[in-house]
């Protein structure tokens, strides 16, 4: 009993009220007006607009709030399990003496984002919408391309300059898109409404700017994945940096590294189609020369041939021949040779007589002269020594 008394004539007193009245001040002198509490949600839900929260480390745990107010602007909604990183402030009720943390703004932690990254991953591939074989060529002079991005942005920016100084010809078509948070549920109605293709799209190019990985959430959706796997025509990702991957890209008909990259990998060239223009027109023109040549070639070794063998040539071959042939067989004809003073002897028969062998002594001769016969009869003969 003394020792009460003399400790409550030197100790401070407090009403319950007066104590939590203190702590609560000692906890708002003591402790920074905002924070940043790494934490795994072991309990999860919403409770008349306001998000309720158990925070954990597996050490200790802590409670925390995110008020209507604030659910409208965040981002990323957690579930249980979900590893978060929280901007809060500590919140102490006086009338219970509780502590909770108020949540300004919260996201999921790295390990959160590639957990859902594998599991999605591992669901498509198992249902074959992970396949290589599934990628379609993309068109090589696009007429008509979406880009489904954030408006304004410089991602936006750097597509437009890109394009323009690539390939002017081709038609964009921008359609706003939401690139992060829990937005999955309008990105998926947009890319619904583009499957009826009004627009007359070639392609379509998914494009969002450089973050943190845990801002690509959104393209690691199962939801928004399948969209992309069963559209109509190629869609191109270029979704953060070049070290990032989720699984929209995963089902894309081709991944680029960033959105001005995935440009560069649609439009081609003009330079480049310029000069492999000005290259073919010369091939083209060296060609035509060359078989424009030929062709004269031929034609002119054809003309050469059929001169040589025209039916008037060969007539007046043949006539020249003829002719020499006529003055060759006139000038060995035997008129010629009576007329020289040549005779031509036969006998009764008729067969000609060309040596002394062939006759005898009273044989009957005919003899033939230039311009008239004789008949003869041999007297004698004479032979001549060879």
């Amino acid at each position: 009993m003394t020792d009460f008394k003399n400790a409550k004539q030197s100790l401070t007193t407090y009403s319950v009220k007066e104590l939590n009245q203190s702590i609560g001040l000692l906890i708002s002198r003591g402790f920074a007006p905002k924070f940043i509490l790494k934490a795994t949600v072991s309990k999860s839900q919403i409770k008349k607009g306001h998000l309720w929260l158990t925070l954990t480390d597996g050490k200790a745990s802590v409670d925390g709030v995110a008020w209507s107010s604030t659910i409208k602007s965040l981002k990323f909604l957690p579930k249980q399990d979900d590893g978060v990183v929280i901007v809060g402030k500590l919140n102490f009720w006086e009338s219970q003496a509780r502590v909770s943390v108020q949540v300004f703004d919260i996201r999921p932690s790295i390990s959160t984002v590639l957990k859902k990254f594998e599991v999605v991953k591992l669901k498509l591939l198992k249902e074959g919408l992970i396949d290589d074989s599934l990628r379609r060529k993309l068109p090589k002079y696009p007429h008509s391309v979406a880009i489904l991005t954030s408006v304004p942005s410089s991602a936006l920016a750097d597509m437009l300059r890109t394009s323009k100084e690539r390939w002017p010809l081709t038609k964009l078509q921008i359609i706003p898109i939401p690139v992060q948070g829990n937005n999955e549920n309008e990105l998926k109605s947009i890319l619904n409404r583009l499957k009826k293709n009004k627009l007359k799209l070639d392609a379509l190019i998914i494009a969002r700017g450089g973050g943190s990985r845990e801002d690509l959430m959104l393209f690691d959706s199962e939801i928004i994945a399948r969209e992309i796997a069963t559209f109509p025509i190629p869609v191109i990702t270029g979704i953060g940096h070049e070290d990032d991957l989720t699984v929209s890209d995963l089902v894309s008909d081709h991944r680029s590294a960033t959105p001005t990259a995935a440009i560069v990998d649609l439009l081609p060239s003009r330079e480049i189609e310029k000069s492999n223009f000005l290259t073919n027109k010369k091939r083209l023109k060296d060609y035509l020369k060359l078989f424009f040549q030929n062709q004269k070639n031929f034609l002119s070794t054809k003309k050469t041939f059929f001169q040589s063998h025209s039916p008037q040539l060969l007539i007046k071959n043949k006539r020249i021949k003829i002719n020499y042939i006529y003055k060759l067989m006139n000038a060995l004809s035997p008129e010629k040779l009576l007329k020289r003073g040549f005779a031509l002897i036969t006998n009764e028969s008729g067969d000609s007589i060309y040596s002394v062998k062939n006759i005898k002594e009273k044989d009957k001769l005919l003899v033939q002269f230039y311009d008239g016969k004789i008949s003869a009869e041999v007297d004698s003969l004479n032979y001549d020594r060879i």
